[in-house]
């Protein structure tokens, strides 16, 4: 059974997070400075942030593959040992294979960038119609549109896409993860009851 929090609980957490956030907005700031400036460079720099993000997830999947392969081996005697193990290994080699070959499989990776967008805007379109009496399915509507023309873009453009569609998306999820933790700063810091030392 499944013990639901209470209403009570989530406002203590809430506003021990909105504390949290006001007596470090500094550090908030910071980091969305630097993530805005990151991701201009990323944009601005399309290629090569294409593969330092292809080099970023083969290592993520590398590590992550290690682990599944030691916990394969230290779990005991349990009947998954094989798959987890299989699976341990697949992450490895791909995992290798996007780090240490940063050049080969930029294409690939591009056109299921492409087709993920497509088929995330086409299923936007169809849950935007079906909430059409809701209020804000227009929204929907857009992001739809929105994510269909961007896959559509980067499809129409293969092979050369796959030199800068990576890595300005990478760019632009930083540029709004930034602007995001710019704002919920100063919003902090003009909320912030306590004196700031300086």
């Amino acid at each position: 059974m499944v013990d639901r929090i209470s209403d009570a609980e989530f406002e203590a957490a809430l506003l021990e997070a909105r504390k949290q956030i006001a007596e470090h907005w500094r550090w908030f700031l910071a980091l969305g400075i630097a993530l805005i400036l990151a991701g201009f460079l990323a944009i601005a720099f399309p290629f090569l942030s294409t593969i330092a993000a292809k080099i970023a997830l083969g290592w993520i999947f590398l590590v992550s593959g290690v682990f599944m392969i030691v916990h394969a081996f230290t779990a005991g005697d349990w009947r998954g040992f094989l798959i987890g193990l299989l699976i341990g290994i697949l992450y490895v080699v791909a995992g290798g294979y996007l780090a240490f070959l940063p050049l080969a499989g930029i294409l690939t990776l591009t056109i299921v960038v492409a087709a993920l967008f497509l088929a995330e805007g086409v299923l936007e379109l169809v849950l935007a119609f079906r909430l059409r009496p809701q209020e804000g399915w227009g929204w929907v509507l857009l992001s739809g549109i929105v994510a269909v023309a961007i896959g559509a873009l980067i499809a129409a453009g293969l092979p050369n896409s796959a030199t800068w569609a990576i890595g300005v998306l990478t760019g632009i999820n930083m540029l709004s993860t930034g602007f995001s933790f710019v704002f919920l700063a100063l919003a902090a810091r003009r909320s912030d009851p306590l004196p700031v030392a300086a």
